[in-house]
Order: C-alpha cells, then structure tokens, then sequence
C-alpha cells in the first residue's frame, strides 16, 4: 500500500532535484491504464491447455508439501481471493481455511513471516505504464527474491514455514516430490501429455507446469478497466472524485501502471507484528518491501507486508501519521523516509472517497472452480477443513 522510495533519505534537496521531481511527479498523474486483456508467457514456457490443467491439479495437490498437508491452494485460495483473510500465512501442522485456519497441538512450526499477496494478476508482475513487461524476469515476492512464476512456484514448497515442514531439508524436498510424482500413473501421463515427452516428470516441468496455471488467474476486467477502456458510467461521480484524490494526495508516486505498483522497493515504519519474534527487516536488512498491487484488495485484507493493519481506513491513517512526522515503529526513524512520505497530503475526510475509487479496481471474474479430485488422492487443497 502506497509505499515509498528507499535510499532517498535526505531532508534536504538542491533546486535541481526539486525540479526533477516535480517533472517526475506531473508526468506520474496520467500513468494508469487498464490492464491488457491478453497475457504474455516466456518463450520456454509456451501457454498449452493440458500444461494449465496439469498445473490446477499440482496447485491443489498436498503432494507437493512435505508432510502433504499442504497445498499451494491452502493459502491462494479461490473462495479468498487466492490470498487469504490473515495476517500471516499458517503452514504445516495445522487445520483449517483463511481466518478460520488454526495450528495443531503441540506445533513447533513458525508463522509464516509475511503476508500471503493474491496470485490473481500475479501473470502482469513488472508491467509498466506502456504495458511492456516480461515474464521471465518478473518481480515476485514482497523482497523481490526470485523472478518470475516459474521460480516462485517453487519457492513455497522448499520454505519449512509454508510447505516443506520439518521432516525433509530445503536441498531434498523438490527431489522428493519429483519421486512421490514420478511413482502416480496419473502425473506421469499427464506429465508427458503436457511437455509432449516421456519421463517429463521434472523440478522445471513442476514449476512450469504450476506457473502456466498462474497465468490463467487473471481479473482485469473491473469498473476501472471499463472506465479506462471508454465507458465513463462505469464508476460512479464519488468515485471518479476519489480517483482525482488519489492523484493529487501523492498516492499515485508509488501506486501507477496498470496494476497500481511501480515495482520498486520502499520504505516505511510499518508498525510491527506481534506473532513474529523480530521485526522484518526486509530487502538487504534496508527496511524495504515492493509496492504491491492494490487490485483486488477486497480480497486481500489485513495488509502491508506483515497484515499488521486490517482495514484500508487503517492504512490511510497511517499514511496520515506518518506524512506529519509520526513514527509507528521505533525501529525505523521517519530519517529513513522517502521524502514522497512527507509530500502526503491526506486528510480524514477524503479517506472515503479514496477507499471508493480502490473499490473499483475489484473484479471477481476470475477463476474459481476447484477440482473434485486430485491424482494423488489427498484432500483437494490440504488440510481446509
């Protein structure tokens, strides 16, 4: 949410860099499109119907955790959105789905450390305001530590806090679920049916096969898409003010392109989290998160990167103390700022209108049919209910 620029740390600027970014800041107001109707794949990662359908079936697969209790849908799940409605991820050893998910007894398994982002659009990560992006070096992750899907599928499964759990080390586990699918007829065939090979059943088919269903977790078509794309009803006048504020209020410095994120990592004193025994020190210990997308974030509640403030009135408040000098972290001096912090001119009562327009960019026509069955004969989703 409306993070801000690291390494820009000064108080103080020379008439040159004012100048600068005031050209910057003018040029950023227009930068808003909708997202494009069609996406792209990498070259070595052709989009097939039989590799998308390969991939909901792993997706839903606990298989693919360490203890097979979760799956990749445990935490992305289509009746939340594909995130979840909690502040930090619950992994192996535990029971239950969103707000309702709770560990087992004894546990001896950490909280996941960050909050669980929406894989819906996640197929746009890095597209800019000229919709040029590419897939095969798109940013992932709130610390940007793999690019793209095909990397990140793989990540959860060798984390000990989201899949993996603690029976099996982060250098064998991929190894293992390669076997455990190696050894189901179904996979195989289906393995081979998707890749057009034999003993296809591979770490990088595994990944691929994941990423090409990712791709198809797309919703771009909100009210804003259509107000963008020429049908001026439909947003509503509140809502089209809210827009207006959200530009002039500075918003828009860190929250543009298509998907409302410049991509880049920021700054702020988010207040910390209490089920987490250290603070997140973030990207390099900088105290830096990307910008997320702000798409969809009906679906996306509690947030920030820690899911330490549950409502976007919170987040709006806090952007409001902190533009006034407020600090809600004394691990992170407000001197470690991006000046853009200061240059936040938000008040209560535009607070409503700015939640309307976000309001707009919500769109639930994505995918949510969920397989009945999955080759390995686990619960559908791991342990959710």
């Amino acid at each position: 949410m409306f993070i801000l620029l690291i390494g820009c740390n000064s108080s103080k600027e020379n008439k040159s860099d004012s100048t600068e970014r005031s050209k910057r800041k003018a040029a950023l107001l227009n930068r808003v499109s909708a997202l494009p109707h069609d996406v792209k794949s990498p070259a070595n990662n052709k989009q097939t119907a039989d590799k998308v359908a390969l991939g909901k079936l792993l997706f839903y697969d606990p298989i693919l955790s360490g203890d097979k209790d979760v799956a990749c849908a445990t935490c992305h799940h289509p009746s939340t959105g594909y995130s979840e409605f909690l502040d930090l991820s619950i992994g192996p050893n535990a029971r239950g789905l969103g707000s309702k998910r709770r560990f087992k007894s004894p546990n001896n398994i950490p909280f996941v450390e960050r909050n669980a982002q929406t894989i819906l659009n996640t197929a746009f990560n890095g597209i800019d305001a000229n919709n040029r992006y590419d897939p095969e070096h798109a940013t992932m992750f709130w610390d940007e530590r793999v690019r793209s899907l095909e990397k990140q599928a793989l990540e959860p499964i060798k984390a000990l806090e989201e899949m993996r759990g603690n029976n099996f080390s982060e250098d064998e586990i991929l190894d293992v679920i390669v076997q455990r699918l190696k050894v189901i007829p179904e996979y195989q065939a289906l393995f081979d049916l998707a890749f057009d090979s034999t003993n296809s059943v591979t770490i990088s088919n595994l990944s691929k096969a994941i990423a090409a269903f990712e791709r198809t977790l797309v919703a771009n078509n909100s009210r804003f898409d259509q107000y963008m794309r020429g049908d001026k009803d439909a947003i509503h006048i509140s809502e089209k003010d809210g827009f207006d504020l959200f530009k002039s209020v500075g918003c828009i410095n860190c929250h543009n392109g298509p998907m409302f994120s410049d991509y880049l990592p920021h700054v702020l004193g988010v207040p910390k989290n209490n089920k987490l025994p250290e603070i997140d020190k973030g990207i390099q210990d900088t105290f830096a998160f990307r910008t997320p997308s702000l798409r969809n974030l009906r679906f996306t509640a509690p947030y920030m990167h820690n899911g330490s403030l549950t409502t976007l009135k919170r987040v709006l408040e806090f952007y409001e103390d902190i533009s006034n000098g407020k600090e809600r972290n004394a691990a992170i001096p407000s001197e470690k700022f991006d000046p853009f912090v200061h240059e936040l001119k938000l008040s209560v009562k535009e607070m409503s209108l700015i939640i309307s327009f976000l309001n707009t960019l919500n769109d639930e026509s994505f995918d949510k049919e969920i397989p009945e069955a999955v080759p390995s004969g686990l619960a559908v989703g791991g342990n959710i209910n």
